[in-house]
C-alpha cells in the first residue's frame, strides 16, 4: 500500500514538473508577431474557400488570445498557416 502511494506521489511530481514546460512550448506559437505574419500571408491569398477558412481560423486565434487560451490560439494559428501554405 505504501509503495503504491509513493509511486502515485512520484508520478504526480513528474506530471507537475512537465506540464508547465509543455504549456510554455505550446503558447510560444501564439504571439502577436506570429499572428501578424499569418494574417499577412492569408491576405496575400487569392479569394476563395481556403482564404475564407484561414480568415476564420485567424479570428478564432485572436479570440483565444484575448481570452488567455494560448494553446487554442496556437492551434488556430497553425491551422490558418497550413491552409495558407496549401493554397
Amino acid at each position: 500500500m505504501l509503495n503504491k502511494l509513493l509511486a502515485a506521489a512520484a508520478m504526480a511530481a513528474i506530471a507537475y514538473a512537465v506540464v508547465p514546460a509543455n504549456a510554455a512550448r505550446v503558447s510560444a506559437g501564439c504571439s502577436g508577431e506570429n499572428l501578424a505574419k499569418t494574417e499577412s500571408m492569408v491576405e496575400a491569398m487569392a479569394d476563395g474557400e481556403g482564404k475564407f477558412a484561414a480568415q476564420k481560423e485567424i479570428a478564432l486565434a485572436q479570440d483565444s488570445m484575448l481570452s488567455g487560451k494560448m494553446g487554442a490560439c496556437g492551434m488556430h494559428l497553425s491551422k490558418a498557416a497550413h491552409i495558407g501554405m496549401a493554397k
